[in-house]
């Protein structure tokens, strides 16, 4: 038997009610806020990752899906989705457009070569926005909330946004001397990975998965105390924001993200549910003003976002949405071939009024019909016989009363839709 390969897997059933759940929310959500949606490649060039996320990253050294196609070209599967819409923006020269800033929303699979586990899959969906275009404190706040709201929307409470700034470029290559000198001492006693980094990318050391626990890092020095002037009010407006939006927040010197084209505001959407562990955060994104600049486009600053659908959906199937739920509205039960024909066209122009609605399709018997009925939690029950429909009525039962109605057949379409 063919298997699906190790770190993807299927979505079917309740998982994909709440996948669908989840991307219509998005895009409603987004759609508020004026964000446009934008779709680009799943594989891109290589140069795109490793120039946009960084070298020394985990995802390009040690994740990347890269390989040669048949033209030998480097190819490599997306691995985050920010990198793919700001080559779009460069070479579809968007940045001439009148209309600034560019908002977009996006929502996709992407591909990394990771160790499977709850909510982090090898293939795994993200969604996420990225504004382009404005460099002010203001946008930093707007997308936080979107992020924030989505969570909200979703029925997902208990959310804090936990929050901080790596500065401008003055500000973190003074952090990044003072805590290179900080870790000389004790580099010996972090994991390869870190020593690693340690000259080439230091501020990474402090999203080691590793030694995340480490009194090492917890006494690390506060990158807050390295802001510069320019910096610290910046940071200092994004707060005001914030507040002023009720988005509740937690100031977090330790997050610096795990990609390199991040500065200034760096954020992660916390969920407080039980038994989540490792998949607690629910969303992360942050400014990143150099990207443009550094994929040979103008210099243009950006910020955005992104959210695991995986994790999301974990989320959800622990707390109750009886909007997702495998519900119809109508269920058209018939016995003979004259009430089948009949219950073909019925629930064909309640389904043209929007109206969700099944009928039986396997020959079950009227017994079996209601409890087909009852598992797929029918609101109405229209049941066909063939007296009543030389008579020209059909009975409608309400599920929830048990009532039983004699409806003519030219009124049913209208009776059942003001009884939704």
């Amino acid at each position: 038997m063919i298997t699906r390969p190790k770190g993807t897997y299927d979505i079917y059933g309740k998982e994909a009610k709440y996948y669908n759940y989840i991307n219509a929310v998005f895009q409603r959500v987004a759609e508020l806020y004026n964000y446009e949606y934008i779709r680009t490649p799943i594989f891109e060039d290589s140069s795109l990752f490793h120039r946009s996320v960084g070298e020394t990253t985990d995802i390009v050294s040690k994740e990347t899906y890269d390989f040669k196609d048949r033209g030998d070209r480097d190819i490599t599967l997306r691995p985050e989705g920010t990198a793919g819409v700001v080559r779009s923006y460069i070479e579809n020269k968007m940045y001439g457009d009148v209309n600034q800033p560019k908002k977009f929303y996006y929502s996709g699979t992407m591909y990394r070569y990771e160790r499977p586990q709850a909510g982090r899959y090898r293939e795994f969906s993200q969604i996420g926005v990225e504004a382009i275009g404005s460099d002010s404190p203001l946008m930093d706040a707007e997308v936080i909330s979107l992020a924030y709201r989505l969570l909200e929307e979703m029925g997902i409470d208990n959310v804090t946004v936990k929050i901080n700034s790596l500065g401008d470029n003055e500000s973190r290559n003074n952090y990044r001397e003072a805590l290179i000198k900080y870790l000389e001492p004790h580099i010996d006693n972090l994991c390869s990975d870190c020593k690693n980094r340690y000259k080439s990318n230091p501020l990474r050391i402090l999203d080691c998965k590793v030694d995340k626990d480490s009194e090492i890092l917890k006494n690390a020095p506060s990158i807050l105390d390295y802001l510069n002037k320019e910096s610290k009010e910046r940071f200092d407006k994004v707060i005001e924001y914030l507040t002023q939006l009720d988005v509740d927040y937690e100031i977090a010197p330790n997050i610096v993200r795990g990609l390199d084209y991040y500065n200034h505001t760096v954020f992660e959407l916390v969920a407080d549910i039980e038994d989540l562990g490792n998949a607690s955060t629910v969303a992360a994104g942050g400014r990143y003003n150099n990207l443009v600049g550094n994929l040979e486009g103008p210099e243009t600053p950006c910020v955005g976002f992104a959210s695991g659908v995986d994790r999301l959906m974990i989320i959800l199937d622990k707390i109750t949405k009886e909007n997702i739920d495998n519900k119809v509205d109508v269920y058209v039960m018939a016995i003979n071939e004259e009430e089948r024909i009949t219950a073909l066209k019925l629930v064909q122009d309640l389904r043209w009024c929007e109206i969700k609605c099944e009928m039986d399709t396997l020959d079950r018997g009227m017994k079996a019909q209601f409890k087909q009925a009852d598992r797929l939690g029918a609101r109405l029950l229209v049941l066909l016989n063939s007296e009543d429909l030389q008579k020209g009525i059909m009975t409608v039962k309400d599920n929830l009363t048990h009532e039983e109605v004699k409806v003519d057949e030219n009124e049913i379409i209208d009776y059942i839709v003001s009884n939704m």
